[in-house]
């Protein structure tokens, strides 16, 4: 009986990496690496996997990538405002270290949206003025980080009734379970 909303979130989950204007184009990723301090930022969704892998671009500065490198494990929030639909996954990140790869999907990224990876400082630096951004030339910091899920908890507000279900990747597919929401 779940199945039906298992294809549900994984029709809007789709959507959001390839709809502009989809709510789940954006969503909010958490880390927390050895310092034990968690850290949460907004993240373009720019792919979902056959078996609900997540992609994300990102500059490999970052202290989201020095997190993951600590502590593998992240979580993802999701929100439809108008469907009233949740989704909250956790995870194991991943690094893409592979040149054909990260050449492949950087062949792919907007001109204008390239100079987001080829800053001279690292995000997060602290400067005396927004127009000192400096940036480089040839060299990009671009990064690919591939999110496999272990769990996503799918939450319907409606009525009379919310729902709630909780699906774990169990071997090669996906099974859940009903909960109180």
């Amino acid at each position: 009986m779940t199945d039906t909303f298992l294809q549900e979130l994984k029709t809007e989950l789709r959507q959001g990496a390839v709809k502009r204007g989809h709510p789940f184009r954006y969503c909010t990723m958490g880390t927390a690496g050895s310092d034990k301090s968690p850290r949460m930022r907004t993240v373009v969704l720019r792919r979902v996997t056959e078996n609900l892998g997540f992609i994300f671009y990102t500059d490999k500065r970052t202290k989201k990538i020095d997190h993951i490198k600590e502590k593998s494990e992240v979580s993802l929030l999701f929100y439809h405002p108008k469907k009233l639909l949740q989704l909250k996954v956790t995870g194991s990140a991943k690094i893409i270290t592979d040149e054909k790869t990260l050449q492949k999907y950087w062949s792919g990224v907007q001109p204008s949206s390239r100079k987001d990876y080829t800053t001279v400082l690292a995000p997060g630096t602290e400067i005396t003025n927004p127009d000192a951004v400096a940036y480089l030339e040839e060299t990009a910091h671009f990064c690919i980080l591939e999110i496999a899920p272990s769990s996503i908890e799918y939450l319907k507000l409606k009525r009379p009734n919310h729902l709630r279900i909780r699906y774990t990747f169990e071997g090669d597919g996906w099974s859940g379970t009903f909960l109180v929401p």
